[in-house]
């Protein structure tokens, strides 16, 4: 896998910062001009990441997210996220649609399958105490050089 170009970027884990996020990739990955519904998944795909990082990562405490993207010369987007959270105890069960740990919240459950749904590839690394890492990989359609 040869890369073309990459970046990283930690921001504070507040939800203001999901858009930052979000747009940072949606830049990132404008430089191969990809379609509007490419642009459109990664923003959903990366904003259900950087929440989850918010509300379950971090829960009430403070924190950072680090965002890490690369950029291969055949046009593959690698998108990891990742925190220095509580940890997930069974990723497996987590990643079940409709499971949560904070039933109170909107859309509660369904974060893993947006970003599966989004993406071509999705791996999810955790460890209670020390934190979550999730890679998403996404085919693009656009120009290479």
């Amino acid at each position: 896998m040869k890369i073309k170009n990459y970046m990283k970027l930690t921001v504070p884990a507040k939800s203001v910062n999901e858009s930052v996020i979000r747009s940072c990739t949606a830049a990132f990955a404008a430089q191969v001009d990809p379609t509007l519904e490419e642009l459109s998944d990664l923003r959903s795909a990366v904003s259900e990441a950087v929440t989850n990082c918010i509300v379950h990562g971090y829960k009430d405490s403070e924190g950072e997210i680090t965002v890490v993207l690369k950029l291969t010369a055949d046009g593959w987007l690698y998108i990891k996220i990742s925190d220095k959270g509580c940890g997930i105890e069974d990723v497996e069960q987590a990643m079940t649609p409709l499971f949560t740990t904070a039933p109170e919240g909107e859309r509660a459950g369904l974060g893993f399958a947006v970003m599966e749904a989004f993406t071509d590839d999705l791996k999810v690394r955790s460890a209670v105490g020390k934190g979550t890492a999730v890679t998403m990989k996404k085919k693009l359609s656009g120009k290479y050089e």
